[in-house]
């Protein structure tokens, strides 16, 4: 969310009422508000940033709310006489503090794989929800890092990328997940000129390079880490967004749910319906390469959100 976007219309208010008798429904809504991360109002109403997403949530709700009987309105609301927007925005703020401090206290009371994992997949919920970017995120961000997942990796040691660029790199026919996340990351990173071939004898093309290839040549999988994994630790490229999407990649590509990353599937669907398709190998890596310059960049835009005070 940008300043623009909060600038004109700053909030959308969500008031409604339900028949007294229908009990179920009322907690079924409330637990929707509070996955929605809206605010409850001292008066009454609901309270979240104005942008199209928190939006059309509102109005779902209401629509589910008319259905059983009761009445809801979605008002766009530029200020409170009672109410500052800096009050608004610390309120907010707090409730998503209390939610990040009780994942570090998980954390740190049972640092097991099973509930680091856990951990990922509710912080992916709360920071869906963490409209004015806590800082207690990236502490979060870090103590799962730390705590890893039961195993210790020694670091090993970089290679010099001078020595990869402008190179015909080789993959695998029909290119997936991993193989189209590592074109990219490879052109985007570390050879901006790098061009693709297909085979699956590196022999046939020895001046390219392999990558994700079977067997134990250039950059494959290694340990449990994907091929998108390993290229970030050899050519240490550590940049937060790049840490994302690996987890993304790897959780699609290994399906052993290590990050509670679930984005990465439909990212997963979308490349093997292309594959399916009479398309060449390079436009399907191609295709790919978009849809990670564009996760990339949303991902970028996702974290550009209004900062306290």
């Amino acid at each position: 969310m940008t300043s623009s976007q909060i600038s004109s219309a700053q909030w959308l208010l969500l008031v409604f009422c339900l028949p007294s008798k229908n009990g179920s429904v009322r907690v079924s809504i409330w637990r929707k508000l509070k996955r929605s991360g809206a605010l409850a109002l001292p008066t009454s109403g609901y309270l979240l940033p104005n942008d199209p997403d928190n939006r059309e949530q509102f109005e779902w709700l209401s629509s589910e709310i008319r259905k059983h009987k009761g009445k809801a309105s979605v008002a766009q609301v530029q200020s409170f006489n009672d109410l500052t927007d800096k009050r608004i925005i610390q309120r907010f703020s707090a409730a998503r503090d209390g939610d990040y401090q009780r994942l570090l206290r998980k954390l740190k009371s049972k640092p097991t794989a099973q509930h680091v994992s856990a951990v990922r997949r509710k912080l992916l919920e709360v920071s869906a929800i963490d409209f004015f970017d806590s800082p207690l995120k990236r502490k979060v961000e870090t103590a799962i890092s730390a705590a890893g997942d039961g195993t210790n990796k020694k670091a090993g040691k970089t290679v010099k990328s001078k020595a990869y660029v402008n190179r015909t790199w080789l993959t695998r026919h029909r290119p997936g997940i991993d193989r189209c996340a590592s074109a990219w990351l490879i052109q985007r990173f570390v050879d901006s000129k790098a061009r693709f071939t297909f085979g699956i004898e590196p022999e046939q093309v020895p001046e390219a390079i392999p990558f994700d290839m079977y067997g134990d040549v250039g950059f494959g999988h290694r340990g449990d880490d994907c091929t998108f994994e390993t290229l970030c630790s050899e050519f240490a490229l550590r940049e937060h967004r790049l840490k994302t999407i690996a987890e993304i990649v790897h959780d699609a590509d290994l399906h052993d749910d290590k990050f509670g990353r679930p984005e990465g599937s439909a990212i997963d669907r979308v490349l093997k319906g292309w594959a399916k398709r009479e398309i060449s190998d390079n436009e399907l890596i191609r295709k790919g390469m978009e849809l990670f310059e564009g996760l990339y960049e949303g991902l970028a835009t996702s974290n550009a959100k209004i900062k306290k005070g």
